[in-house]
């Protein structure tokens, strides 16, 4: 299979994503109504019609843009274009978790209630204000790695994002990730730019929120995926239940190597990559990474129905 399944991570939720899948699909449609579900409350009806600023508080952010993702999926399984399509399943951060749903290594329930609980935990992990991310542009991921550990002094910076060649972000401390935009800028990166969140993810910082995520896992059937997973943590593919586990637990903390990860794939046998779900962040990102692999970005019915063209002509 030369198509990779990819599915994005917070950021790329937007007030009317996947309505018009909803609209369109009784399958996606019935995916918003068991997140809903499983959350006992209404987070599509955020999704479709609420606030942006409520709609990105972590705890529903993440949920909502895995509800996205699974409805999208299934409105191309209904096409006939799903998951046999593809070689390997891989997600940005939460996005791992509806790369697993997507195939049928996590129920969409399951996967909805740990989002709910991760979400929780990784903004309870640190108190508002303490931490920080910023993203690093122009500067490879072995500078920025030493600029960060120069950065932390007694305190907490480390690369939580490896995204692209030219795209590191780093999170802890808020005055180490100051420290450490100073620093890029000394060293001639184009751009270092605290980014908008509301806590230090992907670092050590996150430790208490890893603990959360290891008895709520521990709670949870893990079935072998379908297709294999391509972890953040270790950049290759993973099949077994138990060391998925593990993986997700230390994804918490750990780096998401997004940029090796596409790397390996490529190496592989992918040569194009569907971005299943809202945005296409990961689809630009995948085009800085690999110059030669195709993208797509499939979040609404048009960029079903093009594809499906597309598929027609080959």
């Amino acid at each position: 299979m030369s198509i990779a399944f990819v599915f994005p991570g917070q950021g790329a939720q937007a007030i009317g994503m996947g309505y018009a899948l909803a609209r369109a699909y009784p399958d996606a449609r019935a995916v918003f109504e068991e997140v809903d579900a499983a959350l006992g409350v209404a987070l599509s009806k955020l999704i479709w019609e609420g606030d942006l600023e409520e709609l990105t508080l972590t705890q529903n952010a993440q949920p909502a843009l895995m509800a996205t993702s699974l409805a999208a999926l299934r409105a191309l399984e209904a096409e006939g274009l799903g998951l046999d399509r593809a070689g390997y399943v891989a997600g940005h951060s939460l996005g791992e978790y509806s790369a697993l749903a997507a195939a049928g290594s996590l129920s969409v329930t399951d996967a909805a209630r740990l989002l709910r609980t991760r979400g929780q935990a990784m903004q309870a992990a640190v108190p508002v204000g303490e931490g920080a991310m910023a993203a690093i542009l122009g500067l490879d991921i072995d500078t920025v790695s030493a600029l960060a550990a120069e950065a932390a002094g007694d305190q907490v910076c480390a690369v939580a994002n490896e995204n692209d060649p030219a795209q590191n972000v780093v999170s802890g401390h808020k005055d180490a990730v100051e420290r450490a935009c100073a620093l890029a800028k000394e060293k001639g990166a184009k751009r270092a730019l605290m980014l908008p969140v509301s806590a230090p993810f992907h670092c050590p910082l996150m430790a208490p929120a890893a603990e959360v995520m290891a008895e709520a896992l521990a709670e949870v059937d893990l079935k072998v995926p379908q297709v294999p997973l391509v972890a953040n943590v270790t950049a290759e593919a993973v099949s077994t239940p138990p060391e998925i586990k593990a993986l997700l637990i230390q994804q918490v903390t750990g780096q998401v190597r997004w940029k090796t990860s596409v790397g390996w794939m490529v190496a592989h046998g992918i040569s194009d990559f569907w971005e299943i779900g809202a945005g296409k962040a990961l689809s630009g990102m995948i085009r800085r990474i690999a110059k030669e692999a195709g993208t797509r970005a499939i979040g609404t019915p048009d960029d079903i129905a093009a594809l499906k063209e597309q598929e027609g002509q080959a």
